[in-house]
């Protein structure tokens, strides 16, 4: 630890205090910083180690007299607030009337009232004609009382309300922020915490993007995001500080409401939370803004001229803090004030309720509107509000500052009763029970439509029109349609040629945003560096090392490769901004988030499932996918699964891919659906490294690619020794070879079947047979899998690259007998080979298994079969994969 530096001339110190304080009076605090900043660069340049301190005092950054003049009626405000507060419990304790199933959160929204009230009253623009609108991240656990707001304004029904948490009936309200089910209203789900702040951050920094590569002019549109100091913990909640700093994201504004508590007790007990995110925020480089004490304490402050109150803000940790608002005025008295003499001498004249009433400014609209009045007109940095506040704000016994207050759902009369009365709410004792909701008279209406009017309409609401973008005909791509000859390529390669066609479009190669996460070498797109640049707002103010090279690292503040280092979250969250561009600045943009498989859906599958209720449209590409591909990078790089994680996601449409037609189809149906249909849907496609001859498209096989499984390659007349080999990826090449195999070592004859995607498959296959358990009076629907292979001759062996689980999900729907064989099991390193021999999905095991179906169904004999397994090295002992 430091030595305290002894104060070897108390006179001279004195001098430079008053000096600074004169400064202060004089010209401003402003001054008095330019000035010690200068003095302190100077010390230090003449090698002085000055302490550093990313915190400042615990008091509000803005004083008493710099306020903001507020510009609404504060009465008024109040009184509609109030309203909003007891519907927003009452459509919470209503809910739980009828069961304790439905929950919902009060507490939360008692605590940040005031600053909803003045952002929607004051500073959220509706998006409209002459504005793009201002983008808000509401935090999940207040939605009752943005519903509540809502009502008031004439937007939602007081039945719906009552449906509050109760969807399925319709005439609902979604539990939290759902753009998926309720469309037209939310613009962002938030409730999955720490998703929140990191998409906040990329939607500001992709809003720069569409600006600086002239798509919109974001004027002064902001990125709002609302968090809670418990939120905080979350690592993705600050993963991407750093970049808003960097990048100078000063439409970005970060609020978060510190009332000091988690889900379960305080956020930081021991310690001070406020502190402790400003030093982060501060040291990343935001400007920080606390708003920690209402105007009650500016008058204690002013009388303060010992500082020892602000020596007791200062030392009290948050545990204390929130057990203070869980008492009385009494115990603040004792326990607060009177720790020092000087402290209980400045409350000594003032009653116990004047010491209650002494407000956190979280709770102070004047000075709430002078914080979100400074953050908006803050330049070149993003802003982050620290503002303190009690949970459960106005709950009295029912759990105002108590640790339980976050699971309360019910109050019981009398708790209603002192809600009622404290904040004057026009209910009756008869009614009191049954908790109505209280509508707003003349004069309150025409006030809050006079608000919102000034600001462009109604917030928050989501709208999704945006032109329909002209998708280039499938001949577009011809070389992808036709064969490779003897040149051997990669589905990877054919996929970033299909790019590079989109992005030489005269139509829509400027609305293509492709997405890499420091891997564009590895996929061979670095030819995009020069051609399309890499955006960053700066542009390039360095010479790159490979200048001369023909594909050097360009970057330029029209770049349009995003380019995000290490960081699949950041490049995904990147990717949901892009992809939602279509209903949050009416353009739609095209991203294509090119990743290493492994990475995507297990690594980001919460932002996977973010994107499904966001209604995002794009293109996500699993590289080098498949546990066998990525032969060498071993157990925690081998893809086997990310197909059947894909397939959790609703609207998420995944193909594996084998031949570079089939991608080529498959982007086109996707621009198709996505841009030119405007389906709410997106994409995953997988891609391989291995390298493979390809060959010309088969006729009319278009629609069934898309379906998932066409019929490759057919044997005219098929005989008894017949059998189906069907795959996926890289393993159809292996099936390929085993029909070879089984045609010369034992006359037995193949059709191929390709299952671009068996997620597809299945699930047309289940909506079929819903269908039909449904109207069993009706003529029974078939399933696609089922009538393309109902003449299909002999047993299907079906083989992919991932779990078995992925292709059995259409067994019940195979005519005949079905084989799956599958990569179960870590992956691990060594060649590609031995891998897909490990894991028994080689061109030998395929044609084993064949001949081990024909043996059970009695078309071979057991000399064959035994004759089979020899020639194709088969170990009955060998370890199973999915324990070795």
């Amino acid at each position: 630890m430091n030595k305290p530096l002894e104060d070897i001339d108390p006179v001279e110190s004195q001098e430079w205090q008053e000096a600074i304080e004169d400064v202060i009076e004089r010209d401003g605090a402003n001054r008095a910083h330019f000035l010690l900043d200068k003095a302190v660069a100077q010390a230090r340049a003449a090698g002085a180690t000055l302490p550093f301190s990313a915190t400042t005092p615990y008091q509000n950054t803005i004083p008493a007299d710099d306020q903001a003049a507020f510009p609404g009626d504060l009465e008024m405000e109040w009184r509609i607030r109030t309203i909003n507060r007891w519907n927003a419990m009452a459509t919470v304790v209503r809910r739980n009337k009828v069961s304790s199933e439905y929950g919902g959160h009060i507490a939360s929204f008692a605590s940040s009232a005031v600053m909803y009230d003045i952002g929607l009253n004051h500073f959220w623009r509706s998006k409209s004609a002459i504005h793009g609108g201002d983008l808000v991240f509401f935090q999940g656990h207040v939605i009752p009382g943005i519903y509540a707001r809502s009502f008031m304004e004439g937007r939602i029904s007081e039945a719906e309300l009552e449906n509050f948490r109760s969807e399925v009936g319709g005439n609902g309200l979604s539990s939290y922020p759902h753009p998926w089910l309720m469309p037209d209203y939310w613009q962002f789900p938030t409730v999955s915490m720490g998703l929140g702040p990191l998409m906040a951050i990329y939607q500001a920094r992709f809003m720069k993007y569409m600006h600086n590569r002239g798509h919109i002019d974001m004027a002064d549109r902001k990125v709002w995001c609302f968090l809670g100091d418990g939120e905080m913990d979350e690592p993705e909640s600050r993963g991407a500080i750093d970049l808003a700093a960097r990048e100078g994201l000063d439409n970005l504004i970060f609020v978060i409401n510190c009332n000091l508590q988690r889900l379960d007790g305080p956020v930081r007990g021991n310690s001070k939370v406020v502190q402790e995110l400003e030093g982060n925020f501060r040291g990343a480089g935001w400007n920080v803004i606390k708003l920690l004490w209402g105007k009650g304490w500016d008058q204690l402050l002013e009388k303060d001229t010992t500082g020892r109150l602000r020596q007791l803000m200062d030392e009290t940790v948050d545990g204390d803090y929130q057990t203070f608002k869980s008492k009385d005025g009494a115990y603040i008295r004792k326990h607060f004030f009177g720790k020092y003499p000087e402290t209980a001498a400045l409350v000594e004249d003032w009653s116990d309720d004047q010491i209650w009433s002494l407000s956190r400014g979280g709770h102070d609209p004047e000075k709430v509107y002078t914080v979100f009045k400074r953050a908006s007109e803050t330049e070149g940095q993003p802003s982050c509000l620290l503002v303190k506040t009690v949970k459960g704000y106005g709950m009295g016994s029912a759990g105002e500052g108590q640790n339980t207050t976050h699971q309360q759902k019910k109050l019981a009369e009398d708790q209603l009763r002192a809600f009622r009365d404290r904040f004057k709410i026009p209910v009756s004792d008869e009614d009191l029970p049954k908790a109505p909701f209280v509508a707003l008279n003349n004069a309150q209406k025409s006030y809050l439509a006079d608000r919102r009017k000034a600001l462009g309409g109604a917030f928050p609401q989501r709208q999704s029109e945006c032109e329909r973008l002209e998708i280039p005909p499938l001949s577009k791509f011809e070389a992808q349609l036709k064969s490779t000859g003897d040149r051997e390529i990669s589905t990877t390669m054919a996929f970033v040629r299909i790019l590079t066609t989109l992005l030489r479009d005269k139509k829509i190669g400027k609305n293509v945003v492709p997405i890499v996460p420091d891997e564009s070498r590895t996929f061979g797109m670095e030819g995009l560096f020069r051609s399309v640049g890499i955006y960053n707002p700066l542009g390039q103010n360095y010479t790159p090392e490979d200048r001369d090279q023909m594909s050097y690292y360009k970057e330029s503040k029209d770049g349009q490769v995003l380019q995000e280092g290490i960081n699949e979250a950041g490049a995904m969250a990147d990717w949901i901004a892009a992809a939602t561009s279509y209903s949050n600045h009416g353009v739609p943009m095209i991203p294509f988030f090119i990743y290493y498989s492994m990475f995507g859906f297990q690594r980001i599958g919460d932002l996977a499932w973010a994107a499904g209720d966001s209604r995002a449209r794009g293109f996500m590409l699993g590289g080098t996918a498949g546990r066998t591909t990525l032969n060498g990078e071993g157990l925690q790089h081998e893809d086997g699964h990310s197909h059947i994680l894909a397939g959790t996601i609703p609207n998420c449409v995944s193909y594996d891919p084998t031949f570079q037609h089939e991608v080529a189809v498959i982007v086109h149906h996707g621009l198709t659906r996505m841009y030119q249909d405007q389906e709410d849907v997106y994409f995953y496609l997988t891609l391989m490294n291995e390298n493979y001859s390809h060959p010309d498209m088969p006729m009319g096989v278009e629609e069934d690619i898309i379906k998932g499984l066409y019929r490759f390659r057919e044997t005219p007349k098929p005989g008894e020794r017949h059998v189906n080999l069907m795959g996926s990826g890289t393993i159809l090449v292996q099936a390929l070879k085993a029909a070879e195999m089984l045609e010369a070592d034992f006359g037995v004859t193949s059709d191929i079947w390709s299952a671009t995607s068996f997620n597809e498959l299945a699930r047309e296959g289940q909506d079929c047979l819903r269908h039909n358990r449904l109207n069993p009076l009706e003529e029974a629907r078939v399933p696609f899998v089922t009538r393309q292979l109902a003449a299909a001759t002999g047993p299907v062996i079906a083989a992919t690259d991932y779990m078995k689980s992925y292709a059995d999900q259409i067994r019940g729907m195979v005519p005949g007998d079905y084989t799956v064989l599958g990569t179960d099991g870590f992956g691990r390193s060594d060649s590609r080979v031995n891998l897909r021999r490990f894991f028994e999905v080689d061109a030998n095991h395929i044609a084993a298994a064949a001949m081990e179906r024909l043996y059970r169904a009695g078309t071979i004999d057991r000399d064959e079969m035994q004759a089979a397994l020899n020639k194709y090295d088969i170990d009955g002992g060998k370890p199973n994969p999915r324990t070795a």
